[in-house]
């Protein structure tokens, strides 16, 4: 090492740290790849350009929360804490880069199957939802157990687990409706709180 040059110093160093990021990449998205689809619990740690760089589960990874994934209306602040959906791992560029969600409705999913005992153990199934993210989800349910009340559950007592979840979605609100194998009775339950007179099918047209 006492032959090396200062250029052949820098040369070597250029080439470490290039190894190092390639393998600290290459960590990230082995820890990750089996994350998408998940809820993560994480920390903002800057906001630029409309992005909102965020630290995911305490371990240095950063994630990214573009503008198509934040909810209209909603505030983020350095440092708050707050729950995401991670969508996809992008291998790419220097690092490796988490693109996390707080609009996709499997955000909503994952809060429900958190608090929701009864979902977790498989009695209460989530056959739909559908989300128009800072304003109201609805969320289809039925029970595997004819003894289970599918909406009950959902909501808890008092409202409890139901409240619980809106205050996560900053005061979104949220339909439970009881799911039917029936589209005419699905979709008159879909409509709720609004009251159905009738539900007629239009044949040939996918529609009613």
């Amino acid at each position: 090492s006492k032959e090396f040059g200062r250029i052949a110093a820098q040369t070597a160093r250029q080439v470490l740290m290039q190894k190092l990021r390639e393998i600290e990449r290459e960590n990230t998205v082995n820890e990750f790849e089996d994350k998408e689809g998940e809820l993560m619990a994480c920390t903002i740690r800057r906001i630029e350009g409309g992005n909102v760089y965020v630290e995911i589960g305490g371990n240095q990874i950063e994630g990214v929360l573009m503008p198509k994934d934040q909810v209209a209306g909603e505030k983020y602040e350095l440092n708050q804490k707050l729950n995401v959906y991670v969508k996809r791992v992008k291998n790419g560029g220097k690092m490796a880069q988490i693109v996390v969600s707080r609009t996709a409705t499997g955000l909503v999913k994952r809060l429900f199957e958190n608090e929701v005992p009864e979902i977790r153990a498989g009695l209460v199934v989530i056959k739909s939802i559908a989300r128009e993210a800072g304003y109201r989800t609805k969320i289809a349910v039925y029970s595997t157990d004819p003894d289970i009340d599918a909406v009950g559950a959902c909501v808890g007592q008092n409202g409890m687990r139901v409240n619980a979840i809106c205050q996560e979605l900053g005061g979104e609100k949220i339909d439970i409706i009881l799911w039917s194998e029936d589209p005419l009775e699905f979709i008159a339950k879909a409509l709720s709180p609004a009251k159905v007179i009738k539900v007629t099918e239009l044949e040939g047209e996918n529609s009613a």
